[in-house]
């Protein structure tokens, strides 16, 4: 068999649960069903035979025994031609029945602990190729097209900027005046970064493993255990929570340093919080069976995790044998080619858009031009977004590290609902929330109330992008939360799994375009206005309410 089209299928989006055991019995169940059909097919041949009627389309044999060539020639052709009529959708059938094995295998393995698994999904990708590794995404003729057709709008858009620069100025102007200024004030997010990361590796492992050593000699494990996970919390909101939100403020860092600090200081969170969620519960069950060792992770293991692109613990990851290095070194030009990408759309498209509001006041007609010319720069930075993060960046760790989980995203181009697209857009993200929030808080409170904690789930991922954001621009203005609690709590629900037929896809597209053109465009307006109509003592409020409202820009 091909395994040509499976070899992709594996590849980029490998596991999401990377510490898989597959059940031998789902392979087992399908070939002795295949071996039942085959046997009672086999039984009564002569039964099968009894019940066959002729048609017109059986050899007819002439009395002498004799077949007609010409007769068994034509029935040949007409054999294969509906095997080739057949083939797309045997081959269509198979690849469905492949991507339902390996979903059922993920969603039954997904509970299992990972101690003692020997067989893995990356294993058996492994043997599957031979040792050979899987093909990448942009190694596809079609993805990689369009790969070659964003390289080409690049090269136009860095074009156009030197023959307009070259016209107005009469000479070649290559300044990266926005780059500088986003990126600037750099070493301070390079010690604040370096903060957090040492205070994450240190104090929630010496919390964690405090506890874990004085839980079964506590005379009263429950005050011990609260005390400790105090402690723990005091660390996430204060320390790691409020320390760099205070430094990005209060040294005024412009926006992309902040953006660093800032998801950075995010990441590290859900990663402490996931450390001690994951290894929590095994100290418990130790000391319930009374056992005489605690299952403590290595320091080792603990550092292994914050790097690694993912943010679930295990002890252990499926590991690739070697790391390739031209590989990683592609990856990190492709960022750095993505971040001057960004500067050329804000430079040719955005720049000029905002700049030519002018003195015109703010009214539904300016409203609605500037969403709909903001649809495309829009669009390019979700595609550039998604590219540069969740393809190359994670890619490149996970190569640095061998970490065999390459499923960082999923085929969401492909979604016809809204649900699908949460799922599939940024899996490791969705992996966190989905175990830790979504599960948790069914387990807590009950089953019954899923829309409930679905609504918590949506609530909660809508507060940190706001917050992130509002840190960032330094002001507060709500649109990505209002957008993601109503429209896409809506969409949710409404643009469900059920929906399969190709117009949906079309709508989830046209919903994402509309989207991200109302994003860039409001938050653009917002910055621009506060930097072209600003305060000399601006109040709370101040802060808060629109200024792009009651701003007349003036040039």
């Amino acid at each position: 068999m091909n395994f040509s089209g499976l070899d992709l299928r594996i590849q980029w989006p490998l596991v999401v649960v990377p510490w898989l055991t597959p059940d031998s019995a789902i392979v087992g169940e399908e070939k002795m069903s295949l071996r039942n059909r085959l046997s009672k097919s086999s039984e009564n041949p002569g039964k099968d035979e009894d019940q066959k009627t002729p048609t017109k389309e059986s050899l007819e044999i002439p009395s002498n025994g004799q077949i007609d060539i010409k007769q068994v020639l034509a029935k040949k052709r007409q054999l294969t031609a509906e095997a080739e009529e057949l083939k797309p959708l045997f081959l269509k059938e198979v690849g469905s029945h492949f991507d339902d094995f390996v979903t059922n295998l993920i969603e039954k393995s997904a509970s299992l602990d990972n101690g003692g698994c020997a067989l893995t999904t990356f294993s058996i990708l492994k043997e599957m190729k031979n040792n050979h590794r899987a093909n990448e995404l942009f190694e596809v003729d079609h993805i990689r097209t369009i790969y070659h057709m964003f390289i080409a709008l690049l090269i136009l858009f860095i074009l156009s900027t030197l023959v307009v620069d070259y016209i107005d100025e009469g000479r070649l102007v290559l300044e990266f005046n926005l780059l500088s200024y986003a990126f600037g004030k750099f070493p301070t997010v390079v010690w604040t970064w370096w903060t957090m990361f040492l205070s994450t590796l240190s104090i929630p492992y010496f919390l964690f493993q405090h506890w874990a050593n004085g839980y079964s000699k506590s005379s009263h494990p429950l005050m011990y255990s609260l005390f400790h996970g105090l402690l723990f919390m005091v660390f996430q909101l204060g320390i790691l929570g409020f320390g760099p939100t205070y430094i990005v403020l209060a040294y005024t860092l412009p926006p992309a340093s902040r953006f660093i600090v800032i998801l950075e200081q995010i990441r590290l969170i859900m990663k402490a919080h996931s450390f001690v969620r994951e290894n929590v519960p095994r100290v418990l069950n130790s000391a319930k069976e009374k056992s005489s060792t605690v299952p403590i992770p290595t320091v080792n293991q603990y550092l292994y995790f914050l790097f690694a692109p993912t943010l679930i613990y295990r002890d252990s990851y499926p590991r690739t044998p070697t790391v390739r290095w031209g590989y990683v070194a592609m990856q990190f030009a492709q960022v750095f080619g993505c971040l001057f990408y960004v500067y050329y759309i804000f430079e040719r498209l955005c720049a000029p858009l905002f700049r030519n509001i002018k003195q015109e006041p703010f009214s539904a007609r300016v409203l609605v031009l500037c969403i709909f010319n903001s649809i495309l720069p829009g669009v390019l930075i979700l595609f550039l977004t998604f590219f540069a993060f969740l393809h190359c960046w994670l890619n490149a760790f996970a190569e640095m590290l061998r970490f065999g989980d390459r499923m960082f995203y999923k085929d969401w181009w492909n979604s016809t609902s809204y649900a699908n697209y949460y799922r599939t857009w940024n899996v490791v993200v969705h992996d966190w929330l989905y175990y830790y929030a979504y599960k948790d808080l069914l387990w807590f409170f009950s089953k019954r109330f899923k829309s409930a904690a679905m609504l918590a789930v949506f609530a909660m991922s809508a507060v940190v992008h706001e917050y992130a954001l509002a840190v960032c621009l330094s002001y507060f203005y709500p649109v990505l939360f209002v957008l993601f609690m109503f429209f896409g709590m809506a969409f949710n629900f409404i643009v469900n799994d059920s929906r399969k037929r190709p117009i949906w896809n079309i709508l989830v597209w046209a919903s994402l375009f509309l989207g991200h053109g109302v994003i860039l465009c409001l938050y653009s307006q917002e910055w621009y206005a506060r930097q072209h109509c600003p305060l000399k003592n601006p109040t709370f409020l101040d802060y808060v309410r629109p200024r792009s409202w009651t701003c007349r820009y003036v040039f």
